[in-house]
């Protein structure tokens, strides 16, 4: 069996660095060694509420800015989940083999459902299975994944040796996680200790992919950090969320290790590191940046892409839902004459 990727992103709309460090940078490394398929997650966009408009138009986004990051369309798949039912029906299924206590394990559930769990959507609860089909259903074997993500790339493992000891066969392989590059968890501006996200109130907390030099700076410039010199070892960044933040921002668009980074600054103040930061991050992102704007403007481009992507990957997919029904017993409805 080839070596086969698959990894996804939610048209969460607004995109920021953290999407591009922690996931679609990565992708264009991973073309170069995989037969890949980057997915545009909006079903489980859908697990809280989503303003139909504005899900269509980040679903382009999305899809722009993977063209834009060097994402070759021809060679690899890149589409919108809910145009390939076999997501949705295999998540059914898996549905069927997965316990209600691996899913109640999901520390990720917990954290968005917040204190008020049971007016949380049935569909938040379950989505780590829509995961586990995502990948299954192309016999994924590697997935890149965050820290935050290992455990559901876990359940994906279980749900798929669990599916293969009930009905004695080996249909899906177990993926492997690839954890990847320096910064594969981008932190807020405003406070090392949260992630990056669109929905932190504040514009400062987060460099947009559409923001323009002179903002990026400006919001480098004003990311929390605290009182002391920067540490000469990455020990010391342990206690130092804010610091190691911008380090490991730093090392990933610089291309160089997080060790590199900390020896380059060691001892001296956050504002040298920022003022280094921000001219790196504008040399890197600007030509990114236009490609992005440009393909937004072609609307028909990226649609087309899509369309394409779809076709081939219920392609890929229809023999591997075939083969699921096939074991668990399904009867096939013959052609009447």
């Amino acid at each position: 069996m080839s070596e086969r990727v698959f990894s996804g992103v939610q048209p969460t709309g607004n995109l920021h660095l953290g999407n591009y460090l922690g996931a679609i940078r990565n992708w264009v490394t991973l073309q170069n060694t995989y037969e890949c398929l980057f997915c545009v997650v909006d079903l489980h966009a859908v697990t809280v509420w989503q303003d139909p408009a504005k899900l269509r138009s980040s679903t382009r986004e999305v899809a722009a800015a993977m063209l834009a990051a060097g994402i070759d369309s021809e060679k690899h798949i890149i589409f919108n989940q809910s145009q390939v039912s076999g997501h949705a029906e295999l998540a059914w299924l898996l549905n069927c083999v997965a316990r209600m206590g691996w899913l109640g394990r999901m520390t990720q559930f917990k954290e968005k459902a917040g204190k008020d769990r049971e007016a949380a959507s049935v569909g938040l609860f379950a989505y780590p299975n829509l995961m586990a089909a995502d990948i299954l259903l192309y016999k994924g074997t590697h997935v890149p994944v965050g820290e935050d993500q290992k455990q559901h790339l876990e359940l994906a493992r279980d749900i798929a040796a669990k599916f293969n000891n009930d009905f004695g066969t080996e249909t899906f392989p177990l993926p492997e996680p690839l954890i990847l590059g320096t910064a594969t968890r981008v932190m807020s501006l405003k406070d090392g200790t949260r992630k990056m996200s669109k929905s932190e109130p504040s514009d400062l907390s987060r460099i947009n992919m559409t923001d323009d030099a002179d903002t990026i700076a400006r919001k480098i410039k004003k990311a929390k950090t605290d009182p002391d010199f920067l540490p000469d070892s990455i020990k010391c960044l342990e206690s130092r969320p804010e610091a190691r933040n911008l380090l490991g921002i730093y090392a990933a668009l610089a291309d160089v290790s997080m060790e590199a980074a900390v020896a380059t600054f060691a001892g001296q103040q956050f504002s040298v590191l920022k003022d280094q930061l921000s001219d790196v991050a504008v040399a890197h992102l600007a030509p990114m940046q236009d490609e992005y704007r440009r393909l937004l403007a072609d609307k028909g481009h990226v649609d087309s892409v899509l369309s394409k992507g779809v076709e081939r990957a219920r392609t890929l997919a229809a023999p591997v839902l075939r083969e699921v029904q096939d074991v668990m017993g399904f009867l096939h409805a013959k052609p009447s004459r």
